[in-house]
């Protein structure tokens, strides 16, 4: 069934995480010959494509072949109209236009997802950045698919349900499970997600003022592998031998990671932001990034069988330095943070912290290893030598 459905115009303001493709009839990208139809073209739509097409404006065709079971969504004043044969500017010569596959485009793909709310783009001077799992919306956040866009998106996961707090959908933000179960009973919905997995509305934000966990680690297997199959997406090679993996993120880094177990006066908010302002902001810190938020980490009873899991805070430093530099300025900046644990932790909520540190050529929790591996075997050496003289003094060894 082909269904036409005439739409105004809407606008909305977009927050939290946004969309980034759509399936427009107008964007280049979705036609096999990169670019938009014009008059002398044939469209072709495969007929078993299950698909929802805005078209945003009117336009003159040779031929269309539609799909059995889609959607034309019609901004006001657009539509189709036959071509007459007459001279179309920039459409010398018709072709055959398929519209392209959209079935490699996944919710659980980071590169596809763009953080559009102020409230994560401001501070720290877009120094800032986010883990990778928390790229894809988090079970707290908004989601917006823009205004004026269809769209098709993968919703396989390995949970049975996606929590977010609201979907956006044509300038209509869903909030409620009970609009979001209406609008998934519509005929545009069965059109725009396809997975195993149900996108599912709460309505409600993180109300802890500790911070929220993501929730998005029993998919972590699926962002990292859309995240590093994508053109330039590669995790780049560390600087440092034993570079430091974050929880919830893809690649190794040089840098430092602070782990915080916190009470409950710990303010997250509140948190970040006096590092921003007190530390992050100083001119000899300007080229570190910090990531900072509430993160799970496994339990296990002899590092085998599975525990639960802990909730802490994690601190993640990262800098521009190259070379024997890499990480150093992070590394600093961590002790810095550490020094002020020690003086005001209790004040703001922390009850304890750590930290691990991978700089430079070695990687400084490599190279303290190394070292106290190499104090110990001269200990033991001095011991070994202590006990000779003291046996030969004692004439107890010829």
């Amino acid at each position: 069934v082909m269904l036409v459905s005439l739409l105004p115009a809407a606008a909305a303001a977009a927050v939290y995480k946004q969309w980034i493709p759509n399936t427009n009839f107008e964007t280049p990208s979705n036609w096999d010959k990169g670019r938009a139809p014009c008059a002398r073209d044939v469209l072709h739509f495969d007929q078993n494509k299950v698909v929802s097409v805005f078209v945003g404006s009117p336009h003159v065709l040779t031929d269309m072949y539609l799909p059995l079971n889609g959607e034309l969504v019609l901004a006001s004043g657009a539509g189709f109209a036959a071509f007459d044969g007459s001279w179309d500017p920039g459409c010398d010569s018709g072709t055959l236009l398929s519209f392209a596959e959209g079935e490699q485009r996944a919710w659980f793909d980071p590169t596809l997802w763009q953080a559009v709310s102020p409230a994560q783009v401001q501070p720290g001077g877009g120094r800032l950045f986010s883990l990778d799992e928390e790229r894809v919306p988090c079970h707290h956040d908004a989601v917006i698919f823009q205004p004026e866009t269809s769209f098709w998106v993968n919703t396989d996961s390995s949970q049975p349900a996606i929590r977010v707090r609201s979907v956006s959908v044509m300038g209509q933000e869903l909030s409620s499970p009970e609009a979001w179960a209406e609008y998934l009973r519509g005929p545009s919905a069965a059109l725009q997600f396809h997975g195993n997995a149900t996108l599912q509305v709460t309505g409600t934000g993180c109300t802890d003022k500790s911070g929220c966990a993501c929730g998005n680690d029993l998919d972590s297997h699926r962002i990292c592998t859309a995240l590093l199959r994508a053109p330039g997406s590669q995790c780049p090679a560390p600087a440092c031998r034993s570079p430091l993996r974050p929880l919830g993120h893809c690649c190794g880094i040089c840098g430092a990671i602070i782990k915080l177990d916190f009470t409950p006066d710990f303010d997250l908010q509140k948190y970040q932001d006096r590092l921003v302002q007190t530390l992050l902001s100083q001119p000899k810190y300007s080229g570190v990034q910090m990531a900072i938020s509430k993160v799970l980490k496994e339990q296990t009873l002899l590092g085998v069988v599975p525990r639960g899991s802990t909730p802490l805070i994690q601190v993640v430093l990262m800098d521009d330095g190259a070379g024997a530099q890499a990480g150093t300025t992070a590394e600093q900046l961590a002790k810095d943070i550490m020094q002020d644990i020690a003086q005001t932790g209790e004040a703001l909520g922390i009850s304890s912290g750590s930290m691990e540190v991978a700089t430079g050529s070695l990687g400084s929790h490599t190279a303290s290893r190394v070292a106290a591996g190499m104090v110990c075997g001269i200990l033991l050496s001095l011991l070994f030598l202590g006990g000779v003289l003291f046996c030969y003094r004692k004439r107890n060894l010829r």
